[in-house]
């Protein structure tokens, strides 16, 4: 998963339109986001080409249009940005980040506690996704 590059905050809005429904247009991307983002046609296509640079996504000529398909599927993408993460604020360990956000902002919830009861021993039986 190392190998995928990692995706700006900009880039990850325009993947999750792609992920919902490929192949897209930079027009549907443009109409999907252009008003919540404020974004311009153009900033959308020079964002779609940066992902096709990155070989996150792949283009298709279609007439006088190109047609965006993902590269990446999207829990891959999830896995290496999680990895990422996790090596940028503790050296790759989850013991660090588990505790500040088991006593983090907020009380976990019942709901929470228990998923993650449920996690951790399928984990240590060798059951669990490493990340």
């Amino acid at each position: 998963m190392s190998n995928i590059s990692r995706i700006s905050e900009s880039e990850w809005k325009v993947m999750e339109v792609v992920w919902a429904a490929p192949p897209v247009t930079a027009q549907q991307v443009t109409h999907a986001l252009g008003e919540v983002e404020s974004w311009k046609s153009q900033t959308v296509k020079t964002l779609l080409a940066r992902l096709v640079k990155k070989g996150v996504l792949r283009s298709e000529s279609e007439g006088n249009r190109f047609l965006y398909f993902p590269e990446i599927m999207r829990q891959d993408a999830v896995r290496a940005e999680t990895s990422s993460f996790l090596d940028r604020i503790s050296r790759g360990s989850l013991v660090p980040m588990l505790a500040q956000l088991v006593k983090g902002q907020r009380p976990l919830s019942v709901e929470e506690i228990d998923a993650l009861r449920k996690l951790l021993p399928e984990n240590q039986n060798g059951k669990g996704q490493k990340l």
